[in-house]
């Protein structure tokens, strides 16, 4: 009998720390009124110091593990996305693993930046399904405001923390019906964070830099078209697809793809306004907030897709 991957739990956690937009105004020249009418953001949580990558990832897979109606002694890998680790090795999926107290099965890393959690759920779903774990926990978490220059209006106004969760199952029936992951690394330029640590030394700027106008127009062209090789690829159709849930970055970047999809304002999950763009973490957040609130639903068709930088990007079709 074949085995299929199918998600039954969600969960997500954000910082306490909420900053908004008002009080950016104090520390960089911008308003309340451009960040919201450029991007639909109106605040972002910051993790506390001392809060890592992996306790943002533990709170959400506990709400994700109590959505199953799992422990983590049923879970046999741990696959974190995220750009913002706790440190250079072990990886936060190790991390992760011990403060959740599994001892078994396996656990890594996974960075593909914003398109990290599309890229991880694919990952996890092919170990699914050939039979090698049968729960896994899929994770994004990022802390992207240790990787901010605060001066810098262009940028720090778009991020903020956060996490989401999976628990991804194996099932009699398909789940995840197909993935559809791509990368061009000519793109790499237009959005990275170029330093490294060398010698105990901090050589290059550590901090977030982007070409705003590159990556929007590049982010709606490769969305679109990699939208339609998905839904084709399943033949489906815009109108088989419930609930539309892209990288929550900036409102305008979801309504144009949206908009050239044909999908209607409604069938698209938005929660970038109260959370910024939080990376790997950004899909499986808004995916929980949809299904707590009962946007999403059992049986429905979802479309998720990522992008970010690398430049990277996917779609994940899947039935919920």
């Amino acid at each position: 009998m074949s085995t299929f991957a199918r998600i039954t739990g969600t969960g997500s956690y954000l910082p306490e720390k909420v900053v908004t937009n008002r009080e950016l105004e104090a520390i960089v020249e911008t308003s309340d009124e451009w960040i919201v009418a450029r991007t639909g953001i109106r605040e972002r949580h910051v993790a506390a110091d001392g809060q890592f990558a992996s306790d943002l990832a533990l709170e959400a897979c506990r709400g994700a593990l109590a959505a199953a109606g799992r422990t983590p002694g049923d879970v046999d890998l741990v696959v974190v996305a995220t750009s913002t680790p706790d440190m250079v090795f072990p990886s936060t999926a190790c991390l992760l693993q011990a403060k959740l107290g599994i001892t078994r099965g396996a656990a890594f890393d996974l960075q593909a930046v914003c398109s990290g959690f599309v890229y991880a759920l694919a990952t996890a779903d092919l170990f699914v399904r050939s039979g090698t774990f049968r729960c896994a926990l899929v994770v994004g978490s990022e802390v992207f405001s240790r990787i901010l220059d605060w001066t810098d209006r262009s940028t720090c106004v778009l991020f903020g923390d956060g996490a989401g969760a999976v628990v991804l199952e194996a099932a009699p029936e398909p789940g995840i019906l197909s993935s559809h992951l791509r990368a061009d690394g000519r793109y790499a330029s237009i959005l990275n964070t170029p330093g490294h640590v060398c010698g105990g030394a901090i050589q290059g700027d550590p901090t977030l830099k982007m070409d705003g106008g590159a990556v929007f127009k590049l982010a709606v062209r490769v969305l679109e078209e990699n939208a339609r090789e998905a839904l084709a690829a399943n033949g489906l159709s815009v109108d088989d697809v419930d609930a539309y849930i892209a990288h929550q970055a900036n409102i305008r970047i979801i309504s144009h793809v949206a908009k050239k999809l044909g999908i209607p304002e409604e069938r698209c999950i938005v929660t970038v306004d109260r959370h910024a763009n939080t990376s790997a973490a950004s899909v499986p957040l808004a995916l929980d907030v949809a299904v707590r609130d009962g946007r999403v639903r059992r049986g429905q068709t979802l479309l998720l897709q990522g992008v970010g930088g690398g430049f990277t990007w996917g779609s994940v079709i899947l039935k919920y």
